[in-house]
Order: C-alpha cells, then structure tokens, then sequence
C-alpha cells in the first residue's frame, strides 16, 4: 500500500505531541486536563469579556446597561 508522504508527516507530528504531552505530565507528576475542557474555559472568559467590553461601548455611548442572566 502506496501512503502518501503528507500523511506520514501529520502521523509524525501527532504521534511527536502525543510524546510531548505524556513527558510533561510524568515530568511534573500531574494530571492529564482534557483539552475540551480548556477550550470551553477560554470560550467562557472570552464571553464574559466581550460582555464586558460591549457594556463599556455602550455606556460610553450615554446608554445605561443592567444585564439580567437568562435561564
């Protein structure tokens, strides 16, 4: 079977991250974070500092901003 050279590089350079990870995490004796939950941290800091900003904008804009949380 004839692999294409492109995908031998990403087999490569998934099997590299996945070496790299495991070391730190054996180095530093901790334990491993899904990387789905990082993502949904950021997304979560990055709404609440957009709402932020948007709240600024608008209160520079001379309009007075109460947020209610919906359900």
């Amino acid at each position: 079977m004839l692999i294409k050279k492109g995908s031998k590089k990403a087999l490569l350079a998934i099997g590299h991250k996945i070496i790299k990870a495991t070391y730190h995490i054996l180095k530093n004796r901790e334990e491993y974070k899904e990387p789905l939950l990082q993502i949904e941290k950021i997304k979560e800091r990055n709404k609440q500092k957009n709402v932020q900003k948007f709240v600024t904008q608008l209160a520079g804009l001379g309009f007075s901003v109460r947020l209610t949380p919906t359900a």
